[in-house]
C-alpha cells in the first residue's frame, strides 16, 4: 500500500515537472516564433488537404510538391500557381484554397485572439504582440478593439466588394454564375492573393473599368495595413463630433508613400505600355489598365495584360514595386512602404548633414532607421540568392526562361505578389522549392527579421572595445 502511494506521488511529481517544463517552453516562445509556427502549421494542413481530401479536382490530384507549392502560395497570399485552378479544381477545391487565403491573409492568431476576447478574457501582453504587433507606433490604439476591428473591417470590405462584383458580373455570368466568382475575387483581392477562378485572371476584363476599379479598391484597402485603417476610422468618427484626431507618423508615411508609388507607377506603366500591350485599347481603357498595373504590382497578383508580352521596362518597374510591396500590418508582402520611405528619409537627412532622421516635424529613432536598413539588406540578399538559384536551374533547361523572367519570378515570390511572365508551370523541382521558400520568407520574413534583428539600446557597461573608423564610399 505504501509502495502504491509512493509510486503515485512519484508519478504526480514527474507530471508536475513535465507540466512546468512545457509551461517554461511556452513562455520562452517569442511572438515572431509563434507567428512563423502558425503559418508553417497552416501550410502543412493546407498541403494535406490538397493532397488527401476527395472531390477537389476535375481530374488527377496534385503531386505532393504541387500541393505544397499551392498551399504555400495560398497561405502566403501570393497567387503563383503551377496549374490552371479554373479548370483543374472543382468548387470544393477552390473553396479550400479560398479558406487558406483568408486564414493566411488575416493570420490564425487574429482569429484566435478575437475568440479569446469574445469569451470575456483579456489578452496578455504576449497575445497582443502576437495578434496585432506594431502598436508601439500608435500607443493610443486599444489592442482589443483593433483585434475586433481587423476582422470587422475584413468581412465588411470583402462583403461590399463581393456585392459590387456580383452586380457587375450578373449581365455576363448570370445570377447564379456570378455569385462564386464575386466572393472568391473579393476575398482574393482584399487579401492581396491574386488567385482567380478565371484562366486568364482579369485579361478578359481589360475593357471593363468598373470591374478593375472594384478590384483596385479592394487591393489598396488590404495593402494599407489595419493600423492605418483603424486610425482613419477613428479620425472619421472624430470629424463627425468635431474633435481633433491626429494621425500617427506611421499612418502619414504609409498614406503618402502609397499614393506616391501609385501615381508614379501609373504614369510610367502608361508610358511603357501605351504602344505595346495597350496599343489596341481606347485611351480611357489604356489609362485604367495602366493604373491597374500600378496597383496590382504592389503584391496583388491579378493581371489584365500578359506580362510575358510586356516591355522589359514595365517588367523591371514591376519588380521594383513588387519588392517594395504594401504596408506593415496588412495582407501585402514586400519590404513594406515604411521601410522604403525610412531608407529614403535616412539618405536625405545624411545628405543634409543631419544626424537624426526627421519627417513631418518629428524625429525618428536611429534604432528604427537602422532596423529598416537591416531589413532591406537581408531582404535584398534573400531575393538575390533566389534569383541566382532560378537562373542556374531554369535558364539551362528552359529556352523560354531568361534572366529577367527569373528575376521577376523571385521578386514575385518573395513579395508575395503572384505575377509571372509565364514560367511558373515549367519550374523545375529545385525551382519550385526555391519559390516555396521565397514565398514563406516573404510572408513571415519582414516581421520576424524586424524582431530578430532589432537594434536595441546597449546597456551601460564598464567595458567597451575602442572605436576605429572604416572608409565608406
Amino acid at each position: 500500500m505504501q509502495m502504491d502511494k509512493a509510486r503515485k506521488r512519484s508519478s504526480f511529481g514527474r507530471w508536475d515537472i513535465r507540466k512546468n517544463r512545457a509551461l517554461q517552453l511556452w513562455q520562452r516562445i517569442t511572438p515572431p516564433q509563434f507567428f512563423v509556427a502558425s503559418f508553417a502549421l497552416l501550410i502543412l494542413i493546407g498541403t494535406l488537404g490538397l493532397k488527401l481530401l476527395p472531390g477537389l479536382y476535375t481530374r488527377e490530384p496534385l503531386s505532393w510538391i504541387d500541393a505544397l507549392f499551392t498551399s504555400t502560395s495560398a497561405v502566403c497570399v501570393t497567387g503563383l500557381s503551377t496549374f490552371d485552378m479554373a479548370t483543374r479544381c472543382t468548387w470544393a477545391g477552390q473553396a479550400w484554397i479560398l479558406l487558406l487565403i483568408q486564414l493566411g491573409g488575416l493570420g490564425m492568431l487574429t482569429f484566435a485572439s478575437m475568440i479569446i476576447v469574445a469569451l470575456g478574457r483579456r489578452l496578455s501582453l504576449r497575445g497582443e504582440a502576437m495578434a496585432v504587433g506594431g502598436l508601439e507606433a500608435a500607443p493610443h490604439i486599444d489592442p482589443r478593439q483593433l483585434t475586433f476591428d481587423v476582422v470587422r473591417f475584413t468581412f465588411l470590405i470583402e462583403g461590399v466588394g463581393a456585392l459590387a462584383l456580383y452586380l457587375l458580373w450578373i449581365p455576363k455570368l448570370g445570377f447564379a454564375g456570378a455569385l462564386w466568382p464575386a466572393i472568391f475575387h473579393s476575398v482574393s483581392s482584399f487579401c492581396n492573393a491574386g488567385f482567380s477562378v478565371f484562366s486568364d485572371s482579369l485579361m478578359s476584363y481589360q475593357q471593363a473599368p468598373l470591374v478593375l476599379l472594384v478590384h483596385m479598391a479592394l487591393i489598396i484597402a488590404g495593402g494599407l495595413g489595419f493600423l492605418t485603417m483603424e486610425e482613419l476610422a477613428l479620425r472619421y468618427q472624430a470629424g463627425k463630433t468635431r474633435k481633433i484626431f491626429r494621425l500617427s507618423l506611421h499612418s502619414r508615411i504609409v498614406l503618402i508613400t502609397s499614393l506616391a508609388l501609385l501615381v508614379i507607377g501609373w504614369i510610367f506603366f502608361c508610358i511603357f505600355e501605351w504602344n505595346a500591350t495597350l496599343r489596341e485599347l481606347p485611351i480611357v481603357h489604356k489609362l485604367t489598365n495602366g493604373l491597374f498595373m500600378s496597383v496590382t504590382s504592389r503584391t496583388a497578383g491579378f493581371n489584365s495584360i500578359n506580362y510575358g508580352e510586356a516591355t522589359d521596362s514595365s517588367n523591371f518597374l514591376t519588380i521594383i514595386l513588387m519588392t517594395i510591396g504594401g504596408s506593415p500590418g496588412s495582407t501585402a508582402g514586400g519590404i513594406k512602404t515604411t521601410t522604403f520611405a525610412l531608407i529614403g528619409l535616412l539618405a536625405l537627412s545624411r545628405l543634409k548633414g543631419e544626424v537624426v532622421t526627421t519627417y513631418w516635424n518629428r524625429s525618428i529613432r536611429n534604432e528604427t532607421t537602422a532596423r529598416a536598413v537591416g531589413l532591406f539588406v537581408i531582404s535584398f540578399g534573400i531575393v538575390t540568392a533566389g534569383i541566382f538559384i532560378l537562373t542556374v536551374t531554369e535558364t539551362f533547361r528552359n529556352d523560354e526562361a531568361h534572366f529577367l523572367d527569373c528575376m521577376f519570378e523571385a521578386a514575385s515570390a518573395f513579395g508575395t505578389v503572384g505575377l509571372s511572365t509565364g514560367i511558373t508551370p515549367q519550374l523545375s523541382i529545385v525551382g519550385r522549392w526555391t519559390a516555396i521558400i521565397l514565398m514563406f520568407l516573404g510572408r513571415v520574413g519582414p516581421l520576424t527579421l524586424t524582431a530578430v534583428f532589432m537594434v536595441r539600446q546597449s546597456r551601460e557597461s564598464s567595458f567597451r572595445y575602442s572605436y576605429e573608423d572604416v572608409v565608406v564610399g
